[in-house]
């Protein structure tokens, strides 16, 4: 004769939200001691924040008086009085809905290429190398079909830090892989070019460069030839990430298994089949974090531009607190909170992006 006895239950202090804590937070008397110091500065920060933010802030005002106020937090009217040229610089007014359109067909394109799943991609493809950079280019300078020209150094805002870190990253991949794949190149002459161009991106920083290109390179050029101060910020921002980026692809590069390239070389397929089919699509994949990497610190470098008197997002910020009308303790804190959180948005954005693809490629890899 058997006899069962009934099922019994945890105790409660194992299961659930109790149980959770108990194993995640205070499963010792250190983790505990942590968790308590941990929520004490969660609090601190956080109340801070929305009590500078919101409780104390400044919804409303014509001028810097609204907000020197005692005890003061944001000044939020400055942000709404300055947010055109935080956006736009000192861009045309009535011309302004280029930029507008200029950014939609930046998104019609980004959008299917950044849906896996999306039909089409060699179209999108084509269409954002070759016909958005030339619509962008007649759209936001001008001078053709009838739009009025408009001069780089009315250019600001956001909209110079996303030109300059859009194609300092356009630029910079591909010749990245080429440099990584120069690196590592048999011909002599190849290989020094690329390890001496690296070499000396890398060892100085990038307001050197930017500072030679605006004032020592004019000196260089014939005379009465001169070349766009952008357009010499945005070769110079490319060719700087590039040589960064060449080191994350010769690492991937370096990891790839040499079984990968004697069974190329064993299908007979050339140097440029072997790298664009086998190796490279490997090796990309496995340094997605540092590329991404490698590009969220060129977009937050894109403020360096302003060495060379070119006023992006923070530029135009810090150009703005110098209006008289807006002069208040609080005028400052608020541009760069703004600032800040504009920044954060999109390298956010693109750090977990990079956190989707490696997910999706990882779970291709298990099947």
């Amino acid at each position: 004769m058997t006899s069962t006895t009934a099922e019994m239950r945890p105790p409660r202090s194992e299961v659930g939200v109790i149980g959770w804590l108990r194993k995640n937070l205070f499963s010792s008397p250190t983790n505990a001691l942590l968790t308590v110091i941990g929520i004490w500065l969660i609090w601190t920060v956080v109340s801070n924040v929305v009590d500078w933010a919101l409780l104390h802030a400044t919804w409303e005002g014509e001028d810097g008086k609204a907000c020197s106020r005692e005890g003061a937090g944001a000044c939020w009217p400055f942000i709404q009085a300055k947010f055109s040229q935080f956006m736009y610089g000192r861009y045309p007014e009535p011309q302004r809905w280029r930029v507008d359109l200029t950014y939609v067909l930046a998104v019609i394109g980004l959008v299917p290429l950044m849906i896996p799943r999306f039909p089409g991609k060699l179209v999108n493809t084509l269409y954002m190398i070759v016909i958005f950079p030339i619509a962008a280019f007649l759209l936001l300078s001008g001078g053709y079909f009838g739009l009025p020209y408009i001069p780089t150094e009315l250019w600001g805002g956001l909209l110079v830090t996303l030109v300059v870190a859009s194609v300092g990253i356009a630029g910079a991949f591909p010749l990245g892989i080429m440099l990584a794949l120069g690196r590592r190149s048999r011909m002599p002459i190849v290989r020094w070019v690329s390890v001496g161009f690296i070499e000396l991106v890398r060892g100085v920083p990038l307001i050197t460069v930017l500072f030679m290109a605006s004032v020592m390179l004019p000196l260089f050029l014939p005379e009465g030839m001169t070349i766009d101060k952008l357009l010499r910020a945005l070769i110079m921002v490319a060719l700087f990430a590039a040589a960064y980026l060449a080191e994350v692809i010769r690492g991937g590069l370096q990891a790839i298994p040499r079984g990968q390239f004697e069974a190329a070389d064993a299908l007979g397929l050339t140097y440029a089949q072997k790298m664009g089919l086998i190796v490279l699509p490997q090796a990309l994949k496995l340094v997605i974090p540092g590329i991404v990497n490698t590009f969220i610190g060129l977009f937050k470098d894109t403020s360096l531009v302003l060495i060379i008197g070119i006023f992006d997002l923070l530029g135009i910020v810090q150009l703005n607190q110098t209006d008289s009308k807006w002069f208040s303790h609080a005028t400052a804190m608020t541009g760069y909170v703004f600032a800040g959180l504009i920044f954060w948005i999109f390298c956010f954005g693109m750090s977990r992006y990079s956190l989707f693809i490696e997910r999706r490629l990882a779970a291709s890899d298990r099947r």
